[in-house]
């Protein structure tokens, strides 16, 4: 696609099922993705900095962590993000639009089922991570 036929964020968009959000999340979770796959993406070129569909859902999945917390899945959701396909269909809105670079190799499949949303944002704590240490059974039974 030249220069010239690059559309904005918003008539891609407007051609798809999901909010402007939705992509807007995206292009920082790629951001966050790139930074944790490459120690210094900033001296790589374009190529150099590429990762894969994979490594884009999974970065997506702790970006989405990081920023809404348990809230994640649920944000995801209002967004019509159910599952890792999803990545991909905005992935490939934003490159087919001129927004993002694709490799040769790289395509919408690559995002197919890649792990499931219950699992990914499963919100229970394992009862060997909840700390013990200082916890004053008094003060809960006060409450």
């Amino acid at each position: 696609m030249s220069q010239e036929q690059h559309r904005t964020l918003g008539e891609i968009a407007a051609d798809t099922r999901y909010p402007i959000d939705a992509f807007h999340f995206v292009r920082r979770g790629l951001d966050y993705t790139v930074h944790r796959v490459h120690a210094n993406p900033e001296e790589l070129s374009e190529v150099e900095r590429h990762v894969s569909g994979e490594q884009l859902s999974e970065g997506l999945r702790d970006f989405a962590v990081d920023q809404y917390g348990r809230l994640a899945r649920t944000v995801l959701d209002r967004w019509q993000i159910r599952e890792t396909d999803d990545f991909g269909q905005i992935v490939f809105s934003m490159v087919d639009g001129g927004l993002m670079q694709a490799t040769e190799s790289d395509t919408v499949h690559d995002f197919e089922g890649l792990f499931g949303f219950d699992e990914a944002f499963a919100t229970e704590v394992p009862l060997d991570r909840v700390p013990m240490e200082g916890f004053e059974q008094d003060a809960v039974e006060q409450i």
